[in-house]
């Protein structure tokens, strides 16, 4: 199955706590990738995002991390941090090294445990499992306590979760992408029209399409935070400033199949890792982005299993 481990040094490791329904998902590089990042949503949570913006002095990084658990989930890096410093990754400062691991967050706290967060140890426990293997996906890591369609709030949403996608590109080149979703707006097949997973009507369970709703009715009640996470890999050779082009055009994914999306809401956060020396068009490393980002989507929330005793996220999607 295509996924962005398909990209030659890409690493990926989940942790998952079941319990309080929250965890992290760790994207390794190796060797260290240029990187590049663009915040679109109104909410961000992140960590380590300024330096990947042109004209700032460090241009690789050694891993991103995804993680629930709102700005208090930013803690799960120091655990990345250990791990990498451990192997000698890292920044050369001179007398120590620093490993590069920007991060970002969804709240996914309207789930489970709201006192029980991504650690530290979590962030390790991560980066231990990570493998450049098959990556499991839907209700696992950073997606565990994601929801989507939260028009009406959570009784009336369904569950999102982690998704990843990847596409060959001639000359050998191949870009991919894992997502964690968890939008106020509705998710929908781009190329059917219709909505997959999304805010339903509480009488009829039938979907209520949120962003027509909020032109017809305006706001209801189900606001709060909410947050899509991206990074996206090549093993094209890109500058730093290609990196953070390529990081835009990851939203051009988001917009395709989330409505409404990049709202005051969500904290709408895409990465851009290029790890090779592939030659490859700009063009077509934009159009492949835009697409297996698209695609992650729409496998987050398929794949996304229900949250057993919780109303409305146990059910199965209406047909």
């Amino acid at each position: 199955m295509p996924q962005i481990t398909d990209v030659p040094g890409i690493h990926v490791g989940h942790a998952t706590d079941t319990q309080g329904l929250t965890g992290c998902t760790v994207i390794l590089c190796d060797p260290a990738a240029i990187g590049g990042v663009d915040v679109r949503g109104s909410a961000p949570g992140t960590r380590e995002t300024d330096l990947l913006r042109p004209m700032t002095l460090v241009d690789r990084v050694d891993g991103v991390l995804l993680t629930g658990g709102s700005a208090f989930g930013l803690a799960a890096a120091d655990g990345v941090m250990r791990f990498l410093e451990e192997r000698g990754r890292g920044f050369d400062a001179g007398v120590l090294r620093v490993p590069i691991v920007p991060a970002a967050v969804i709240f996914d706290r309207l789930v489970g445990d709201p006192r029980v967060r991504p650690t530290a140890e979590m962030g390790w426990t991560a980066c231990q499992a990570a493998s450049g293997g098959s990556i499991p996906e839907g209700t696992v890591g950073a997606g565990t306590g994601a929801t989507v369609g939260k028009l009406l709030g959570p009784a009336s949403a369904m569950k999102g979760g982690v998704g990843t996608w990847s596409l060959s590109l001639p000359g050998d080149v191949i870009v991919g992408a894992l997502v964690v979703v968890n939008a106020f707006g509705d998710v929908w097949d781009d190329a059917t029209g219709q909505i997959l997973a999304g805010a339903r009507d509480p009488a009829t369970a039938k979907f209520l399409d949120t962003a027509q709703t909020l032109v017809t009715t305006g706001p209801m009640v189900g606001f709060g935070t909410h947050t899509t996470l991206a990074v996206v890999a090549t093993n094209a050779t890109m500058t730093k400033d290609e990196a953070n082009k390529l990081a835009q055009l990851a939203h051009d994914g988001f917009a395709r199949v989330i409505r409404p999306v990049h709202s005051l809401y969500d904290g709408d956060t895409a990465f851009a890792l290029g790890l090779g020396e592939r030659r490859s068009h700009p063009l077509a490393l934009g159009e492949a982005t835009v697409q297996v980002v698209a695609t992650a989507i729409k496998r987050a929330v398929r794949l996304a299993r229900g949250i057993p005793g919780i109303p409305g996220l146990a059910d199965p999607p209406p047909h």
